[in-house]
Protein backbone atom coordinates (compact mmCIF):
# COMPACT_ATOMS: atom_id res chain seq x y z
CA UNK A 1 0.00 0.00 0.00
CA UNK A 2 2.76 2.29 0.75
CA UNK A 3 4.31 1.78 -2.89
CA UNK A 4 1.14 2.70 -4.29
CA UNK A 5 0.56 5.72 -2.23
CA UNK A 6 4.09 6.74 -3.00
CA UNK A 7 3.75 5.73 -6.69
CA UNK A 8 0.52 8.16 -6.74
CA UNK A 9 2.46 10.94 -5.08
CA UNK A 10 5.57 11.09 -7.79
CA UNK A 11 3.14 10.89 -10.64
CA UNK A 12 1.28 13.45 -9.55
CA UNK A 13 4.08 15.76 -8.95
CA UNK A 14 5.62 14.87 -12.11
CA UNK A 15 2.34 15.74 -13.87
CA UNK A 16 1.72 19.15 -12.29
CA UNK A 17 5.80 19.99 -12.83
CA UNK A 18 4.77 19.14 -16.29
CA UNK A 19 2.09 21.40 -17.00
CA UNK A 20 2.66 24.49 -18.73
CA UNK A 21 1.40 27.37 -17.14
CA UNK A 22 -1.51 29.38 -18.17
CA UNK A 23 -0.73 32.55 -20.03
CA UNK A 24 -2.77 35.94 -20.65
CA UNK A 25 -2.95 37.81 -23.73
CA UNK A 26 -5.08 40.77 -24.45
CA UNK A 27 -6.78 41.54 -27.82
CA UNK A 28 -8.57 44.61 -29.63
CA UNK A 29 -11.00 43.85 -32.47
CA UNK A 30 -11.72 45.05 -35.54
CA UNK A 31 -14.82 45.79 -36.11
CA UNK A 32 -14.59 46.83 -32.61
CA UNK A 33 -17.51 44.99 -29.67
CA UNK A 34 -20.53 46.89 -29.40
CA UNK A 35 -22.98 44.87 -27.48
CA UNK A 36 -23.59 41.66 -26.13
CA UNK A 37 -24.15 39.64 -29.09
CA UNK A 38 -20.47 40.40 -30.42
CA UNK A 39 -19.54 39.21 -26.82
CA UNK A 40 -21.13 36.31 -27.18
CA UNK A 41 -19.86 35.36 -31.08
CA UNK A 42 -16.01 35.81 -30.00
CA UNK A 43 -16.56 33.58 -26.66
CA UNK A 44 -18.56 30.91 -28.41
CA UNK A 45 -16.20 30.46 -31.29
CA UNK A 46 -12.63 31.38 -29.70
CA UNK A 47 -13.26 28.66 -26.91
CA UNK A 48 -13.35 26.14 -29.65
CA UNK A 49 -8.91 26.82 -30.10
CA UNK A 50 -7.04 24.98 -28.88
CA UNK A 51 -5.06 25.24 -25.49
CA UNK A 52 -7.61 28.66 -24.56
CA UNK A 53 -8.55 27.87 -20.82
CA UNK A 54 -10.95 31.45 -20.47
CA UNK A 55 -11.97 34.46 -21.95
CA UNK A 56 -13.62 37.67 -20.88
CA UNK A 57 -14.58 39.77 -22.91
CA UNK A 58 -15.30 43.71 -22.16
CA UNK A 59 -17.60 45.56 -24.60
CA UNK A 60 -17.06 48.74 -22.10
CA UNK A 61 -13.35 48.58 -22.60
CA UNK A 62 -13.25 46.91 -26.05
CA UNK A 63 -11.02 44.34 -24.81
CA UNK A 64 -10.85 40.54 -24.84
CA UNK A 65 -8.73 38.76 -22.37
CA UNK A 66 -7.54 35.02 -23.41
CA UNK A 67 -6.00 32.78 -20.57
CA UNK A 68 -4.37 30.32 -22.92
CA UNK A 69 -1.61 27.07 -22.63
CA UNK A 70 1.37 28.45 -24.51
CA UNK A 71 2.38 24.98 -25.08
CA UNK A 72 -1.10 24.42 -27.30
CA UNK A 73 -1.26 27.84 -28.67
CA UNK A 74 0.55 31.32 -29.76
CA UNK A 75 -1.06 34.86 -29.96
CA UNK A 76 -0.63 34.61 -33.91
CA UNK A 77 -2.58 30.82 -33.18
CA UNK A 78 -5.34 32.87 -31.26
CA UNK A 79 -5.24 36.35 -34.01
CA UNK A 80 -6.42 33.35 -36.91
CA UNK A 81 -9.22 32.04 -34.66
CA UNK A 82 -10.47 36.02 -34.26
CA UNK A 83 -10.00 36.10 -38.30
CA UNK A 84 -12.47 32.95 -38.95
CA UNK A 85 -14.76 34.61 -37.30
CA UNK A 86 -14.83 37.73 -39.10
CA UNK A 87 -12.76 39.91 -36.66
CA UNK A 88 -9.10 41.12 -37.21
CA UNK A 89 -7.58 41.12 -33.75
CA UNK A 90 -4.18 43.11 -32.45
CA UNK A 91 -2.50 42.09 -29.46
CA UNK A 92 -2.05 44.65 -26.30
CA UNK A 93 1.27 45.62 -25.90
CA UNK A 94 0.78 46.85 -22.41
CA UNK A 95 -1.41 49.72 -21.16
CA UNK A 96 -1.23 51.40 -24.78
CA UNK A 97 -4.15 49.99 -26.89
CA UNK A 98 -3.48 48.78 -30.58
CA UNK A 99 -4.46 51.42 -33.55
CA UNK A 100 -6.21 49.80 -36.77
CA UNK A 101 -4.92 50.70 -40.17
CA UNK A 102 -8.73 51.09 -41.12
CA UNK A 103 -11.81 50.58 -38.51
CA UNK A 104 -14.32 48.45 -40.08
CA UNK A 105 -17.80 50.03 -39.46
CA UNK A 106 -19.93 47.98 -36.20
CA UNK A 107 -21.30 44.48 -37.03
CA UNK A 108 -24.09 44.77 -34.86
CA UNK A 109 -25.14 48.53 -36.07
CA UNK A 110 -28.67 48.77 -37.54
CA UNK A 111 -28.39 49.21 -41.46
CA UNK A 112 -28.87 52.81 -42.89
CA UNK A 113 -30.91 52.73 -45.71
CA UNK A 114 -31.54 55.06 -49.02
CA UNK A 115 -35.15 55.36 -48.17
CA UNK A 116 -35.79 54.76 -51.70
CA UNK A 117 -38.10 51.53 -52.75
Amino acid sequence: MKKLMLSLAVAAVAFGASAAEAVVAVFAVNPPMSCQNCENKIKSNLRYEKGVKKIVTSVKDKKVTVTYDPAKTSPAKLIDGFRKIGYEALEYDGDAAPVFEHVKPDACAPKKTSGKK
